[in-house]
């Protein structure tokens, strides 16, 4: 901005503009610069996050072992953590992962339990704190996730990158 009010100076004592037009000039300069200064402090209040992928999506299922089979046999999806009543299912090559569980008594499955989303730059503490001045009361599931409800209700968790189908 100093060296704008420079130019503009110089070029009014050079008479290569007139008072009018370096008034004017100053004038839009400053409610640029105003202007600049609001959209950065409304972009740092309403800050979002950077995704940068699907983490996993998690299944309750009536048979978990038919999804795994299925999952694992038509995609060539990677078994791991296998407990006897919901597995993890790596996609090839990446960090994403499916979680068929067997749902629990009482719930008419199938359905998505929930979706995960892997954020950029894991904070905790920043994290929690972004979730609870949007009013959306995260729930901690890991020192590296919590649970959050989307506007429709579903449960959203949001996680770091460190986050894998073999655990936090």
């Amino acid at each position: 901005m100093e060296g704008l009010i420079a130019t503009l100076l110089e070029n009014f004592e050079k008479g290569k503009m007139t008072r009018r037009q370096l008034i004017q000039s100053l004038a839009l300069a400053a409610t640029v610069t105003a202007t600049a200064g609001a959209s950065a402090t409304a972009a740092d209040e309403g800050k979002s996050f950077r995704t940068v992928a699907v983490n996993h999506i998690s299944y309750q299922v009536a048979d978990y072992a038919r999804t795994r089979d299925f999952y694992a046999g038509l995609l060539g999806l990677k078994v791991v953590a296998d407990t006897g009543t919901q597995c993890c299912l790596v996609l090839n090559g990446s960090n994403t992962f499916i979680i068929p569980r067997n749902a629990p008594p009482g719930v008419t499955p199938p359905r998505i339990d929930h979706i995960a989303y892997t954020i950029a730059a894991w904070d905790k503490n920043a994290v929690g704190a972004e979730l609870e001045r949007r009013g959306l009361k995260p729930k901690p599931d890991s020192d590296n996730s919590f649970h959050v409800k989307d506007p429709n209700g579903f449960d959203l968790q949001i996680s770091g990158e460190k986050m894998t189908a073999y655990g936090p």
